[in-house]
């Protein structure tokens, strides 16, 4: 295959790829969107293996079918609840392959010498700086959403002067690494530095925070493709390590705003937040308890529901019974809606994927924006696997580790129903008033279990 038709798959799937991302942007449009990012994925790994710098094709070929049968294996094992944490997995990987890469083009970069070497020199101390950053703050993210790592952040002294200390260092260890012509010695100790800089980056933000971090580690391993595509002279491993990049850093930035988060201040590692969380020996009252035969009731005389799904939902699958919940509901010509956070669940989009999953209709799925003001006007509120999302600590709380966050605010509503295996708290470790208000009622279980037994009393 020529030069010329590689640059021209290339383009193709350079394309593909910005219809991908466009398609990926709506529901509706979400499965053409995958198609186009798998097309474009194909033809630029065709063109790269016959392209007419390509060697070893064999055990290149041989690679990508091991690899590829790990992934397929892994792809129809995990569950939906475990997909958070595998894109944060896969995440270090594109974050480690970044780092074999600079070392392997700083041993045997050919002939090069003067500004040519200098900025190829950069390039692979870049590429090796954010690849380590990615690696290892990927496996602490997948660390603490499959609950091996504590979901609170870390809180050393001075934490952020030792962030700002290896920025410094390893910028003065990139001057000496261009200046001396390359040293490995610079080379290996910058790559330890942005090790342990990436797992105490994100170590320090908080379980609140952690779908803004997946969607940030997306974008470092974005900008990491991107750095090893300078690295290797590809121009589609660049641009599309670009696209990958500056979408994640968009999607973090628009999440954050969400929040009421400083973008700076989640990347560097929660700054400006003390980290301390508000004390349990508070005395919120007590709360009260409801049967599932009591919520059908409830649910029959309604006029208006609204669902607020959060991470339990995932956890015991129960998308699926809602759905059904919702289509009887509905028959009954009861207006039901669900009211979507923007950081429900360990990952940006968590909740859509379930709903949509269940065949859910897109056109009642509703983001917290759109929902918010009909609180007031809603009978009853089905709070399921939600905590940190419907707090109302958020806003009556400024010493919370979530205070200023927009939340749901279902305790605008007649009566809220929350779904929960006990009372302990949710994932940012935060207690929630909106249990012990005279307005809500708690409905011990299994998520699943609890809308079954809902199901069975509505016939």
């Amino acid at each position: 295959m020529s030069a010329g038709i590689v640059q021209a798959a290339y383009i193709v799937a350079a394309v593909l790829f910005i219809m991908s991302l466009a398609g990926l942007s709506k529901q509706e449009t979400a499965r053409s969107g995958n198609y186009y990012g798998i097309a474009g994925m194909a033809i630029a790994l065709i063109a790269t293996i016959f392209g007419p710098d390509a060697a070893g094709t064999g055990w290149i070929i041989l690679a990508m079918i091991i690899g590829g049968a790990i992934g397929i294996h892994y792809a129809k094992k995990v569950e939906m609840t475990e997909m958070p944490e595998l894109v944060a997995i896969l995440h270090s990987f594109v974050g480690m392959a970044a780092v074999l890469v600079g070392f392997n083009t700083y041993i045997d970069h050919g002939d090069l010498t003067g500004a040519l070497l200098n900025i190829h020199l950069v390039e692979v101390f870049l590429g090796v700086f954010i690849g380590a950053v990615t690696f290892t703050g990927s496996v602490v993210a997948f660390g603490k959403l499959r609950g091996s790592i504590s979901s609170k952040a870390l809180m050393l002294p001075h934490r952020h002067k030792l962030n700002l200390a290896a920025i410094v260092v390893s910028f003065l260890l990139m001057v000496i690494f261009v200046k001396a012509e390359g040293s490995m010695f610079a080379l290996i100790l910058v790559t330890l530095i942005a090790f342990a800089f990436g797992y105490h980056l994100v170590a320090s933000i908080g379980g609140a925070d952690m779908p803004v971090v997946v969607s940030m580690l997306n974008s470092y391993s974005g900008w990491a493709a991107a750095a090893a595509g300078f690295m290797l002279a590809n121009d589609l491993l660049i641009v599309t390590g670009a696209l990958v990049g500056s979408s994640g850093a968009i999607l973090s930035y628009i999440m954050c705003k969400a929040m009421n988060r400083s973008f700076i201040s989640v990347i560097a590692g929660g700054f400006g937040s003390d980290g301390a969380a508000p004390s349990d020996d508070v005395d919120h009252g007590e709360h009260q308890e409801a049967s599932a035969e009591e919520v059908a009731e409830m649910l029959k005389d309604a006029r208006s529901v609204i669902i607020t799904p959060g991470y339990g939902m995932a956890v015991a699958q129960a998308q699926y019974p809602v759905h059904e919940i919702t289509d009887k509901l509905r028959k009954k010509g009861v207006e039901v809606r669900f009211g979507i956070h923007p950081v429900a669940g360990r990952l940006p989009g968590h909740m859509n994927v379930l709903l949509a999953e269940a065949k859910v209709p897109y056109d009642i799925v509703l983001e917290m924006d759109e929902i918010n003001e009909d609180f007031d006007e809603t009978d009853v509120v089905l709070v399921i696997g939600a905590n940190d999302t419907v707090n109302p600590a958020a806003m009556e709380d400024p010493n919370s580790p979530i205070a200023g966050m927009p939340v749901l605010e279902v305790w605008n509503a007649k009566h809220v129903i929350v779904f929960k295996r006990s009372m302990n708290t949710g994932y940012a470790g935060v207690q929630n008033p909106l249990f012990f208000k005279e307005n809500s009622q708690m409905l011990f279980g299994d998520a699943k279990d609890s809308c079954l037994h809902i199901l069975e009393h509505l016939d």
